[in-house]
């Protein structure tokens, strides 16, 4: 019994309740088992705790990486958007490039030498900035291709308002001579026929077409491009009825297939006023006017000269 320890458990009254006897090996046994399982338990508790502080951690590194890709998204778009209205302003300064050269051409305004290409030596205008790059790829070549465009736009500018500055000024000297410039459509309608070579729906053979026709409804208002004086009003052949104005400085304009006059032979007309109704008279496939405009006898494409 030396090997043996015994636990008697004991009432109130001092009279035995229950006996346990147990080997001093498995007391051993069992308190060193305990020991191990209350370490356990405490490295367990202690490891859930590290694990729980290291994913409130990784959750809050997660927020801040999703907060910064949105950023990174949003500015990408931004660097899109700023790309698009470069683009959008390239093709307003050639616009207003174009413009200019119509105006010039109606004025007989020839620009300054070395200044006939808006974007510098070489001329042609820088292609469009590229935004259909992925976000996720790098938009390094992107912002550069702005960076350069930005200061090859500056200078467009820039040269751009010179231009207009010194045209401008040429303009008032030249006044008299717009004044008497078709510049303007005679006609509201749809483009039926334009100036050049065509096959005639007449003939079938390939004609030149020296004019502008606009068709709209018979009865359409036709109004005067420029200011001059009528020297023509009647039938003549092919056209139908007919009305030349005379602008001076050699230019002269037609109207073809009239269904009536508004105004008469000798009569001067300003730029804007009605002078006559669309027609379908003389060899004409339908409601329209042709419109004519010659410089010093020589038919010119009307195109050139409308500014609206």
């Amino acid at each position: 019994m030396r090997n043996r320890i015994t636990f008697i458990l004991l009432s109130g009254n001092g009279s035995r309740i229950r006996q346990f006897s147990y080997t001093k090996l498995a007391l051993t046994a069992g308190a060193v088992l305990s020991v191990v399982l209350l370490v356990g338990m405490g490295l367990l508790v202690q490891d859930y705790m590290k694990l729980k502080q290291t994913a409130a951690q990784v959750a809050k590194i997660n927020q801040k990486v999703a907060a910064r890709d949105a950023e990174i998204v949003h500015q990408k778009r931004q660097i899109e958007c700023f790309a698009n209205e470069i683009n959008q302003l390239k093709l307003n300064l050639v616009a207003l490039d174009t413009f200019e050269k119509k105006i010039r051409v109606i004025a007989n305004l020839e620009k300054p030498d070395g200044q006939d290409n808006l974007f510098g030596v070489g001329g042609a205008t820088p292609e469009d900035l590229d935004t259909s790059t992925p976000l996720r790829r790098d938009q390094s070549d992107l912002i550069r291709s702005m960076h350069d465009q930005v200061e090859q736009l500056e200078s467009a500018s820039f040269d751009q308002e010179q231009d207009f500055t010194s045209l401008l000024g040429q303009l008032h000297e030249k006044k008299n001579l717009l004044a008497c410039t078709p510049s303007i459509r005679p006609a509201r309608g749809w483009i039926s026929s334009r100036f050049g070579y065509r096959i005639s729906p007449f003939t079938g053979r390939r004609e030149l077409h020296a004019a502008y026709d606009i068709a709209n409804r018979e009865g359409s208002p036709v109004i005067s491009p420029a200011d001059g004086v009528v020297t023509f009003s009647g039938k003549k052949g092919a056209y139908g009825n007919l009305l030349i104005i005379d602008h001076g400085y050699g230019l002269v304009s037609r109207y073809g297939h009239l269904q009536s006059f508004d105004v008469k032979k000798g009569e001067k007309v300003k730029r804007g006023q009605q002078i006559a109704k669309m027609g379908n008279t003389g060899r004409s496939t339908g409601p329209h006017v042709h419109y004519e405009v010659r410089l010093n006898g020589m038919p010119v494409n009307p195109e050139k000269y409308i500014l609206n």
